[in-house]
């Protein structure tokens, strides 16, 4: 299933002007407040009907105002999950998850019937309760089964983890991962998180002022320098595909794979995961120290080579970016200051080694996957 939105709308005097594809796995509409997020996600929702565009789902056109033709919004078999959860509090767990299917009306749905949905979510202990009594991540996990039941082509999630704080995000997240390995449909993901972001999505929309400035893999569009001040500088850094190598027990590491040379191997605290399962690890440039000869005699258990391949001064600071390549063509970036662009020479072609402190990849960092295999 795929996602094809080609759409302008005008607002007072905002104007959305967005044109992406998105694929089966999660989608993330990145961008800071204001940058017209949720206005899409409700255009493809069909709560909001935009002066232009087309909107098609596998196969199907929901929107094309050239032929004057737009599928309300109770006939697109869309799911919806919104901030705050929206459960109905005079009705337990199981009544608000089976209302999605008042939606359906016996279509089919990629994924699946009651009893898989709320194996899926864990969320078999609830059924009773009523949602007064859930804490928010409960909450949220009922409100993806009630969108889920609905049977949908495609599931909205507009900032989910918004209004949970940090231990309710733990909480629900890695149901969310299992959403995007099993359940097998277009996810539409709204955030202004990076964590979040290059966690869950496979492929990154990056919005600002109402413009797509960015579509790509998230590890590409993490990856480029000029994109640096919209993703945000301080939480900026390059998201790595990685293997599992191997454990080792004594000392409690698992060595990640991030490609076929020993120089591009990550150690972290040990990861309950078999050798091969793949892991994205996220490394901020302000967490990359780099040095022109392999250093000798530091606690730091992860020393990278690579290949310096862009060097960009930040206009507004005495800050640099460099972005390196390590031997299998993955991207680190590290932040570093002027006086040290000068001092060590540090231009492109130059071979350089990015020292990363483990505690730098610690849980937050790190996103397991269960799709197919494939070298990292």
């Amino acid at each position: 299933m795929s996602l094809e939105v080609d759409v302008e709308h005008t607002r007072g005097t905002f104007h959305l002007a967005a044109r992406f594809t998105a694929q089966p796995g999660v989608t993330a509409l990145f961008g800071r407040s204001g940058a017209g997020k949720s206005s899409l996600v409700d255009i493809v929702a069909g709560l909001v009907r935009p002066q232009r565009g087309r909107i098609v789902i596998d196969g199907q056109t929901l929107l094309d105002t050239e032929r004057r033709l737009f599928v309300p919004r109770h006939r697109r078999r869309v799911g919806y999950v919104f901030q705050d959860s929206r459960l109905f509090p005079h009705l337990n767990v199981r009544q608000n998850l089976v209302y999605g299917r008042w939606f359906s009306r016996g279509a089919g749905g990629v994924a699946g019937d009651f009893g898989s949905i709320v194996e899926l979510l864990g969320i078999g202990a609830l059924i009773e309760r009523r949602p007064d009594s859930l804490s928010g991540g409960e909450k949220q996990r009922v409100a993806i089964g009630r969108a889920l039941l609905a049977h949908p082509r495609i599931l909205l999630m507009d900032e989910p983890l918004a209004s949970l704080d940090a231990p309710r995000k733990e909480e629900i997240l890695p149901y969310v991962e299992r959403l995007r390995d099993e359940a097998r449909l277009p996810i539409v993901y709204v955030s202004h998180a990076v964590a979040e972001v290059t966690r869950l999505a496979t492929t990154m929309v990056l919005l600002s002022d109402g413009r797509v400035e960015a579509v790509g893999p998230v590890p590409e569009i993490m990856g480029r320098l000029d994109l640096a001040p919209m993703t945000g500088r301080f939480e900026a850094g390059a998201v790595l595909e990685t293997r599992v190598a191997g454990h080792d027990e004594e000392a409690g590491l698992t060595r990640l794979a991030a490609g076929p040379s020993p120089d591009e191997e990550f150690r972290v605290l040990q990861l309950d995961l078999p050798v091969g399962a793949r892991v994205r690890v996220r490394v901020r440039a302000r967490d990359v120290i780099l040095g022109i000869a392999r250093p000798t005699g530091l606690s730091a258990l992860n020393i990278l080579a690579g290949e310096i391949v862009e060097v960009a001064p930040d206009e507004d600071g005495p800050a640099v970016d460099v972005r390196l390549a390590l031997p299998g063509g993955q991207t680190l970036l590290s932040r570093v200051t002027r006086r040290s662009v000068a001092d060590l020479a540090l231009a492109p072609g130059r071979r350089v080694y990015a020292i990363v402190k483990t505690v730098a990849l610690d849980r937050r960092s790190l996103g397991h996957r269960t799709d197919e295999p494939g070298e990292p």
